[in-house]
């Protein structure tokens, strides 16, 4: 006895190629984006950035010690960095100069926020001033090395004279909210007054000067009883 074949279904190549290419169009949307679907940027790496912040810490307080034309090998080492990943962050030396004056100018609008946030206002203004100072003293120091960055330092310096701008625009308007400022004060003057004595100081103590005016300003900006 002779069991009865059993018919075998053959499929041509183009139908195997038909359902393979459907079964794929099928699944498709579970692994492919969506139109409206934005692709998140990539953050750096922790450590990547741990080390370009302690790159720029350690060359601000280079050029600040030694000026503009500090060596790059020196910093790298004194951040505890190898050579090549100064210049993997920053290939040239402009590049390194300028993110040191965009760091400082960053520094400044961050911390209008957080001492208005942590400090009475006629403090959160006094604290803010004395940071300016600091900039101005960073600013000395690289503001000729800036000329050579492509473009020159005009955008940068314009840039930042409005964070400025709208840093101490911010303090004194909460100064005057609670009677520690009078209502006539141009804010913008302070931040002047401050530029001013760098510029005509010629000694080395010319911060202490400054300092010293800080309170001065405040003292004379407080309403007449």
């Amino acid at each position: 006895m002779t069991g009865c074949p059993i018919p075998i279904k053959t499929e041509s190549v183009s139908e195997s190629v038909d359902k393979i290419t459907g079964d794929c169009l099928r699944l498709q949307p579970f692994f492919m984006p969506t139109k409206n679907q934005k692709i998140a940027p990539r953050k750096p790496r922790t450590d990547a950035q741990r080390n370009r912040e302690r790159i720029l810490e350690v060359a601000k307080e280079a050029f600040t010690r030694t000026g503009a034309n500090a060596s790059l090998d020196d910093i790298a080492k004194e951040a505890g960095v190898g050579a090549g990943t100064l210049y993997r962050h920053f290939p040239t030396r402009d590049a390194l100069i300028e993110a040191v004056y965009r760091t400082e100018v960053e520094k400044l609008a961050a911390a209008e926020k957080k001492f208005s946030a942590d400090l009475p206002p006629i403090d959160a203004l006094r604290a803010w001033m004395l940071l300016f100072v600091d900039y101005i003293a960073t600013k000395q120091i690289i503001g000729p090395a800036l000329n050579s960055v492509v473009g020159g330092p005009s955008k940068l310096y314009e840039a930042s004279r409005s964070q400025f701008r709208g840093a101490i625009d911010s303090l004194v308007k909460r100064a005057i909210k609670t009677g520690d400022i009078r209502r006539d004060l141009e804010p913008f003057d302070l931040v002047r007054a401050l530029i001013g004595v760098s510029n005509v100081a010629s000694g080395p103590d010319w911060q202490q000067s400054a300092r010293r005016l800080v309170d001065i300003l405040i003292t004379g900006s407080r309403p007449i009883k």
